[in-house]
């Protein structure tokens, strides 16, 4: 009778996998190593168990796994040498097969041409990555690891891990102006599901519409439109979003608003004090859900600090906040700060356990925030990217005076608008210069006319090493 078993046998830490078939454990055996090696799932050079491993594994006698190796030693598949054991053998690549001249390529098969890679990104949304801590990163890993209670490393709380929330509660009330209690923060993957599990819980009750600004991340449209939310645009000007669009005859009827009140984004201006106080009225009066955006709420130079909007009401404003900007989006942390009546329906949205973020990438950000690590970067990264917006402002002045510099008294950005009619002109010539830029019309809502000619750039996103180079060629492109 035939047989068929797989088997898995470990040496020096590693598992070894083979089907063996027939009823001969010597001829099964010999026959699974030749498929392994043949299919190249055992690559030339790998160490195979011992004949005493393998046996024991398979429950047979040792010679029996020894004549297999031998043989196949003798056939080339397999090499054995004294004090390096037995290996597969090393093998010729095969020669690719070559097609005849007159066989036309199906499309799929044509070499398809691959955009080259920049050789300078100004970007915005991104830090420059080179200035992530590492290395207090990786001791507050281990101090993390080193203290955290076995129950971390199961199904944890949806909110996240308590030492997380207690940090964060913390630090929002001390820099951001946030009422936060720790048993009321939600902790993330990032803001993108903070938004997603906001847009569950608002199509959950029955709201159809969540205003956006005119300019934005279209990102952000789109998880709401997703979730069946149609984003009505409220206009912009030199304060900020204009809240009484919300209540003017004819206006966007929305249950909640997405605004970047500290720092708008892409435009960067700060919403203005009367019409924070507006915004805050009508949520209080229509009953709608004020979403606020603080997403480089840390990175402020000339001006005294814009606290968070959610301090005029915390019932009726959802705080979110996020370190991709001050550290890291790789990391995916966030969280929010949600009113009491929402938070179940923020926890129901999210389920019974948490599921996306690290328990230990939790802990390794709450023990950086409590030494005092995160304070310390936030304010070397601040003056580093002050002085890059510095350095681009007095480049701009000097080498495209007609360009006008705006947005640059908080955040990674700045906005330099152009002459009517250039944008992609400049686009055009940037990308041939290998500079990556964005220009102000990508960030448009579909719903908002076209508007001034403008570049958005990122200047905290190179590297330290790159920047000089990247304002260079930017100031070459520039009219």
């Amino acid at each position: 009778m035939t047989e068929s078993r797989a088997i898995s046998a470990a040496f020096g830490g590693v598992d070894l996998h083979l089907d063996i078939r027939g009823s001969g454990v010597r001829a099964g055996l010999m026959g699974a190593l030749r498929d392994a090696v043949r299919t190249g799932r055992l690559a030339p050079g790998t160490r195979l168990p011992s004949s005493r491993t393998l046996a024991a594994d398979l429950g047979v006698a040792r010679n029996t796994v020894a004549d297999a190796y031998a043989e196949l030693v003798a056939e080339g598949w397999l090499t054995a040498r004294q004090g390096s054991g037995t290996r597969v053998a090393p093998r010729a690549a095969a020669a690719p097969a070559r097609r005849p001249a007159s066989a036309a390529a199906l499309p799929w098969q044509r070499a398809r041409p691959r955009p080259g890679r920049p050789l300078h990104t100004l970007h915005p949304g991104t830090p420059d990555l080179a200035s992530f801590p590492r290395s207090d990163w990786l001791k507050a890993a281990r101090r993390a690891l080193l203290n955290a209670p076995h129950e971390a490393f199961g199904y944890g709380d949806p909110r996240g891990r308590p030492e997380l929330r207690a940090a964060l509660a913390e630090y929002l009330a001390r820099s951001r102006g946030v009422h936060a209690e720790p048993d009321r923060i939600v902790v993330c993957s990032g803001f993108a599901q903070a938004l997603m599990l906001l847009a569950t819980v608002l199509r959950g009750r029955r709201v159809r519409e969540v205003a956006v600004e005119s300019y934005g991340l279209d990102v952000h449209w789109g998880a709401l439109t997703a979730a069946g939310l149609r984003t009505p645009a409220l206009p912009l000007d030199g304060d900020g979003t204009r809240v009484e669009a919300l209540t003017a005859g004819g206006g966007p009827r929305p249950g909640a608003v997405l605004i970047t009140p500290a720092h708008q984004f892409p435009l960067g201006g700060a919403l203005a004090p009367e019409r924070r106080s507006a915004l805050v009225d009508w949520a209080r009066t229509s009953g709608g859900l004020v979403l606020e955006d603080d997403y480089d709420g840390e990175f402020r130079y000339d001006r005294q600090p814009v606290g968070a909007l959610q301090s005029l009401d915390p019932e009726r404003v959802v705080y979110l906040g996020t370190a991709s900007k001050s550290l890291a989006p790789g990391l995916r942390l966030g969280w929010m700060v949600p009113p009491r009546h929402l938070l179940e329906e923020v926890l129901a949205a999210k389920g019974d356990i948490e599921w996306a973020t690290s328990a230990l990438d939790q802990l390794t950000l709450a023990e950086f925030l409590s030494s005092g690590a995160y304070d310390r970067h936030v304010r070397g990264t601040r003056l580093r990217y002050r002085r890059r917006r510095d350095q681009l402002v007095a480049a701009l002045t000097e080498r495209a005076p007609g360009v006008r510099v705006t947005g640059i008294a908080a955040g990674l950005h700045a906005v330099l608008t152009l002459p009517p009619g250039t944008e992609r002109a400049v686009l055009r010539a940037a990308a041939l210069q290998g500079l990556a830029l964005q220009g102000l019309d990508a960030f448009r809502h579909p719903d908002t006319p076209p508007g001034r000619d403008a570049l958005v750039v990122g200047y905290a996103t190179p590297t330290d090493s790159a920047w000089p180079g990247a304002l260079d060629a930017l100031c070459r492109v520039l009219p």
